[in-house]
């Protein structure tokens, strides 16, 4: 019997829902706790602390260690959302998967865009604060800068509104993104090992950070605790709320361990420790860090602060070698972050296109290193493009509303799920897993009402530009989605069946 739109919009695909695997077959299962983790981590420790103080503390001033505790907080209530949802649905494709489960196909292509939005232009945003960053480490170890036009975007966001600056490009970013392109298109697993090694080198410069930046502390920087209404907006509780909405897609983490599912052995049992595990290491490090910086200098000085991390340690010591080794961590930091949000994108694209709701190009897996290897130098193309000619200060709230979104949604889902599987999960399994503690709905509804708080703060453009993208993808979907979904083969099979 042919399906009335109604039903194809909310149509629902289990995780363990027979397909086609198309070109390439699947991906490789190599990938364990401990990579997983260091996913989740590589992800978020470093964008959020070695960039976004410079948006966030003039906005809410030394009262940002709030914002990134709210940031934490909702983070932390999706985390075990996300937690549950990937126990019961572990499949590559994270948010948009769970979506797709539960509260059916259009709300999951949605989430989709969603979740495209967040990964390329958080991967364009750390790529281009990499440029900072490796101009600084230039700087204090050969006394030498990268020429001004070839480390500065097109497009900036200036005191009249947008400018644009013929002839300028920032490099950098471009070739970091070619790096990172190289790498995963190699494999999976060797690019979980080094970005495993470069999360451990990172956790260990901020901890060198904030032992040196702590010499300095001053609690009069602390003093007044909220920032005062000026250009950047209203002060107070209102500016703490603006620059967690900021600071938020730092918790991204948790949304590129879930991409993870389809290339994890055992991901029952390690894609929820790995969400939870990796929360409490960035949350740990976040606080440490965002208290030392603030305690290291007065808020008016975060504004428009280049290197801002390696500046402070500069500042606090009188000499240039703490600066110099706190960009080279950078250096090494920023590079695991952009691998690995390009490696979520890709694996969210690769979902998508598996259930046929984009083109097949993006689901072609290269049977040798069992990568996508076309999908993975579109997405390169698109993020180095972005990052080279683009001003990041249009790009951080974006990538927070994208991610608030799709964590509003994850939250949604778990209820839903827990109404068709029951407590126990899905027919077949031994043993509950992971689920969200105190019932379905406390933890969820705190979740959705978190999200909506941040989102609240974030600005009027962010709005506009987050309303046209997602006009574009509904438009994609009812265009091509809709009428090449394999879930349109798979009714139409099961209709031949019932006849």
């Amino acid at each position: 019997m042919k399906q009335t739109l109604g039903q194809k919009l909310f149509r629902t695909k289990t995780s363990g829902h027979k397909q086609d695997e198309g070109h390439g077959g699947g991906l490789g299962r190599s990938l364990g706790l401990f990579p997983l983790t260091m996913i989740g981590v590589g992800a978020t420790i470093g964008t959020g602390i070695f960039f976004t103080m410079v948006e966030a503390v003039p906005k809410a001033g030394p009262a940002v260690v709030l914002s990134f505790l709210f940031a934490a907080i909702t983070a932390g209530l999706t985390a075990l959302c996300y937690a549950e949802l990937a126990n019961r649905v572990p499949a590559s494709g994270s948010s948009y998967s769970f979506a797709y489960a539960t509260v059916g196909e259009f709300a999951a292509f949605v989430v989709a865009a969603c979740l495209l939005l967040e990964y390329g232009l958080a991967a364009s945003a750390t790529a281009i604060g990499w440029s900072d960053y490796l101009n600084n480490f230039l700087q204090n170890a050969i006394g030498w800068q990268i020429p001004t036009v070839l480390r500065s975007p097109m497009i900036v966001s200036g005191a009249h509104g947008i400018e644009f600056h013929a002839g300028h490009v920032n490099l950098p970013p471009i070739l970091l993104v070619i790096l990172c392109c190289v790498l995963l298109v190699r494999g999976t697993k060797e690019s979980a090992t080094t970005n495993a090694i470069m999360v451990v080198i990172k956790l260990a410069i901020l901890v060198f950070f904030a032992a040196i930046a702590l010499t300095g502390f001053d609690v009069n920087n602390f003093h007044p605790f909220f920032a005062s209404p000026d250009s950047h907006g209203a002060g107070g509780m209102a500016g703490v709320t603006a620059a967690a909405g900021t600071v938020f897609f730092s918790f991204i983490g948790i949304d590129t361990i879930a991409t993870a599912g389809e290339e994890t052995r055992n991901p029952t049992r390690d894609v929820p420790l790995g969400i939870l595990a990796a929360l409490i290491i960035v949350t740990v490090f976040y606080m440490l860090v965002a208290i030392a910086a603030m305690g290291a200098q007065p808020a008016h000085m975060f504004a428009g602060q280049e290197a801002g991390l390696a500046v402070i340690l500069q500042n606090v010591t009188g000499k240039a070698w703490p600066a110099l080794v706190l960009s080279g961590g950078a250096v090494i930091s920023v590079f695991s972050v952009t691998l690995v949000t390009i490696y979520g994108q890709t694996r969210i694209l690769y979902a998508i296109a598996k259930d046929g709701l984009i083109p097949k190009a993006f689901h072609k897996v290269n049977p040798r290193t069992q990568s996508p290897i076309t999908n993975t130098v579109i997405v390169s193309l698109v993020v180095g493009v972005v990052a080279g000619l683009v001003d990041s200060t249009f790009l951080w709230d974006m990538v927070s509303m994208g991610t608030l979104v799709a964590f509003i949604v994850v939250s949604i889902a778990v209820p839903v799920i827990r109404r068709k599987q029951g407590e126990t999960g899905r027919k077949g399994e031994t043993g509950r897993g992971f689920r969200v503690p105190f019932g379905p709905y406390l933890v969820p509804g705190l979740s959705i009402l978190a999200c909506l708080y941040l989102v609240h703060g974030l600005s009027t453009i962010t709005y506009t530009v987050f309303a046209i993208w997602m006009t574009v993808a509904i438009l994609t979907y009812f265009g091509y989605g809709i009428r090449h979904s394999r879930m349109n083969k798979s009714d139409a099979s099961q209709a031949e069946l019932t006849h």
